[in-house]
């Protein structure tokens, strides 16, 4: 007996959930037969979320201390939620699908960024990581304030972020490997 187009098929019980359509999925799928749509959907609902929330942890957190970090530590759980819903198809080669950026450039990044934020004051005969407050006017808002240790918050932010996804490159590509050799396909 032969399906018609008209007739559905029966599924069975341990592939009822897995991603059955191309859209779902966020790029090359090494192995659909692990991956389920609850997952992927709830990932891809939480991860502009998380990514959102972490800006505005680096955002706010410009007036004290640790607004980089703790915005680059969670930007980097959502990268890790990816990479767990997606495998290391998805992950870092891939941004979104769409920006390629290599983690240790964005290390290196961070880092420079980070580094130049600190010894810029000493050119102004101010010590290390002295920081300056601006405002500045914005139509429709009213009044700013910036602060030039967010510079060092975006470096440190960036810093965090390459870390996360140059670990999730190294141990992502381990599993794959041990994977090939017992003979899965990863």
């Amino acid at each position: 007996m032969t399906a018609t187009p008209n007739t559905p098929q029966r599924v069975p019980w341990k592939q009822w959930d897995e991603p059955s359509e191309k859209w779902m999925l966020p790029g090359e799928c090494p192995r659909t037969a692990e991956r389920t749509l609850l997952l992927e959907g709830v990932v891809r609902i939480l991860f502009p979320t998380v990514l959102v929330f972490s800006l505005y942890l680096l955002i706010v957190g410009h007036y004290g201390p640790g607004g980089g970090f703790s915005g680059g530590l969670v930007a980097g759980l959502a990268f890790v939620l990816r990479y767990i819903a997606g495998g290391g198809a998805d992950i870092p080669a891939h941004l979104g699908s769409r920006i390629r950026v290599r983690p240790p450039v964005l290390v290196g990044l961070g880092l420079s960024l980070a580094v130049l934020t600190a010894l810029a004051p000493t050119v102004f005969g101010a010590p290390v990581l002295s920081s300056a407050k601006f405002t500045a006017t914005v139509p429709l808002i009213g009044d700013v304030d910036l602060v030039t240790s967010l510079v060092l918050d975006v470096g440190v932010y960036l810093l965090i972020i390459g870390v996360v996804l140059d670990l999730l490159r190294s141990l992502g590509s381990g599993i794959e490997r041990d994977a090939r050799e017992a003979g899965e396909r990863p």
